[in-house]
């Protein structure tokens, strides 16, 4: 798989997020899939008021100033493909 990152990201419906990656494929993630996990890291993201505020670093989907991210190469392998 070549090198990935993510350029945009919009947040669709609760927890889904629509994103797009620089090679133009753009995915769906259903960031739920990592709350209900056991990951503490993920805890804040369950308020949705923290979840929303969502930035891009350049590379990845991040939250409270960088110190939540999620990975954007598993992010592009778990996500569904928009046609």
């Amino acid at each position: 798989m070549n090198l990935v990152w993510i350029v945009d990201a919009k947040i669709v419906d609760g927890y889904v997020m629509c994103l797009t990656f620089n090679d133009g494929c753009r995915r769906l993630y259903d960031f739920r899939l990592l709350l209900n996990g056991d990951n503490p890291l993920y805890l804040p993201l369950k308020d949705m008021a923290v979840f929303r505020k969502v930035t891009l670093d350049g590379w990845t989907v991040t939250w409270q100033d960088g110190s939540i991210d999620v990975a954007p190469e598993f992010l592009y392998e778990q996500g569904i493909i928009l046609e």
